[in-house]
């Protein structure tokens, strides 16, 4: 089963049409890939995958405890963890991720909702891996695309990849914002984006690295002052309007003091003084999240207890039919902060000793541009 999700996972990876073009359910055989324009992923694999995603989703629990690996792999002298923001169905830009930062199983990654993180080793695969925070569909053009590459890595390695629910990992969200009408383009039934919003609904609301680096997607809550508090939290569930897993989700810091009502109509925005009574109470170093563009790819606040990683470049599609810059290879953001067009993309690195650096990236340059608007609209407030 192993071989065959690994045959499945490296076509994926390399596959040049904008279609899985191969079975992502490790019970059936492993079909060959098929014409650029071939149609997506047969319903009924889907369906196996999504039912087996479960299975292993649903024994984890809603914090995530990642150690540090020991590195067994001759070509890595540090276990180094990856920990990516909100991809947002950038499927060519997941790739790029991964060709940027390190293929699986040499490199551990940690996603804030898996579009894109996890752990990795080279002999028995040790590390884990957790794609990022939440936020793997909508918005970009391959929602389903990216979504089940992330499930087939999580089916292959379900004790080293974790996913971090997202707020757009929800039914309500995924109506407005494009998941639901891409299934409907692509299946011609809802059948597809049901499966997939089962799967969120038993998605981790958090993560913690060496008990010090708290990754969650959106921010704190007023109602949860101890990690211990979120573990007694009912994710199993559409996300709430309100409530401690809805803040969990949709929160974001600002400048201010104290709590704050969010514009986002959903959650609060917090204060420096928050952050640093949280950290102090769970003993943290670092929290870690995703949620908000930051055209550098990662912004820290307060005393750099709190970093925002965004990890989808060119969010939006903004700059279509502009070639893309190479990926940076220095781990500082561009001079001035921003690409030639658009946001560029960040990639969280801790070491061993859990010392950050951040690598830069831009859009990937081959795409497939088929179905994207020549020219993007005026962004809404980023949900």
């Amino acid at each position: 089963m192993s071989s065959s999700l690994d045959r499945q996972i490296e076509q994926l990876k390399h596959w040049s049409a904008p279609r899985l073009p191969l079975a992502l359910s490790p019970h059936l055989p492993l079909t060959p890939a098929l014409p650029r324009h071939s149609q997506p992923i047969p319903e009924q694999q889907v369906k196996e995958l999504c039912l087996k995603a479960r299975e292993i989703l649903v024994e984890e629990a809603n914090i995530q405890w990642i150690d540090s690996p020991v590195t067994a792999c001759p070509r890595l002298s540090l276990a180094i963890k990856r920990i990516c923001g909100d991809i947002h169905g950038q499927f060519w830009d997941l790739l790029e991720l991964f060709r940027v930062g390190g293929q699986c199983p040499d490199t551990n990654y940690l996603f804030l909702g898996p579009s894109v993180p996890r752990s990795r080793l080279c002999l028995p695969v040790q590390a884990h891996i957790l794609p990022a925070t939440g936020d793997y569909v909508d918005r970009g053009f391959y929602s389903v695309e990216t979504f089940l590459l992330l499930l087939a890595l999580k089916v292959r390695y379900p004790d080293r990849m974790t996913l971090i629910r997202g707020n757009h990992e929800s039914r309500q969200i995924t109506q407005v914002y494009g998941f639901y009408d891409e299934c409907m383009k692509k299946y011609g039934s809802a059948s597809v984006w049901r499966y997939c919003c089962e799967v969120f609904d038993y998605m981790s609301l958090g993560a913690v690295v060496d008990g010090r680096v708290f990754c969650v997607h959106g921010g704190l809550s007023p109602n949860v002052n101890s990690l211990d508090q979120i573990r007694l939290i009912d994710r199993k569930q559409e996300v709430p309007h309100d409530g401690a897993m809805c803040d969990l989700l949709w929160s974001d810091p600002d400048d201010i003091e104290g709590w704050g009502l969010s514009p986002r109509g959903a959650g609060y925005l917090f204060g420096a003084d928050v952050v640093k009574q949280f950290v102090h109470a769970n003993n943290l170093d670092l929290i870690a999240r995703a949620h908000q563009l930051v055209m550098e790819g990662h912004k820290l606040m307060f005393d750099d207890k709190i970093v925002t990683v965004w990890s989808a470049p060119n969010y939006c599609y903004r700059c279509v039919g502009l070639p893309a810059l190479p990926a940076f290879e220095s781990h500082e953001p561009t001079r001035g902060g921003t690409s030639r067009c658009g946001n560029v993309a960040s990639i969280l690195e801790l070491d061993e000793n859990l010392n950050s650096t951040y690598q830069t990236f831009d859009a990937a340059a081959q795409q497939d541009t088929r179905g994207i608007p020549a020219k993007s609209t005026s962004l809404q407030y980023f949900l």
